[in-house]
């Protein structure tokens, strides 16, 4: 399983519209995800418009395949762009991704299986 953590800026003039177009994502938009293999998926503001998310999924690279070629995926996106600063291509596809350098879980099983 891939833990994947990424991060996005929003236009600070823009952020109450962002914030107000996911409370709710479309529910076909969500059921799209969901398809992807994308699950336990969670955005935070940080404040000032960054914001950082984190899914799990199986297979991160089908993940974007999946949603590469999902006509709501598209759309969706396509209605999402304007918000974004220093964005290059769909949010979905390109953004900023961070290496995972703890996970309690896994540290816990590997120092109780020694």
């Amino acid at each position: 399983m891939a833990r994947i953590a990424f991060r996005l800026r929003v236009k600070p003039e823009m952020l109450d519209e962002y914030l107000r177009r996911h409370d709710p994502v479309w529910p076909d938009m969500l059921e799209e995800i969901a398809a992807s293999g994308r699950r336990n998926y969670s955005i935070f503001h940080l404040g000032g418009g960054e914001l950082v998310g984190f899914y799990e999924t199986d297979d991160d690279t089908a993940s974007k395949a999946y949603l590469a070629t999902s006509e709501v995926a598209a759309r969706w996106e396509a209605d999402m762009a304007r918000f974004f600063v220093d964005q290059d291509g769909r949010a979905d596809q390109n953004a900023d991704t961070f290496p995972e350098v703890f996970h309690l879980e896994a540290q816990l099983r590997a120092s109780r299986a020694e």
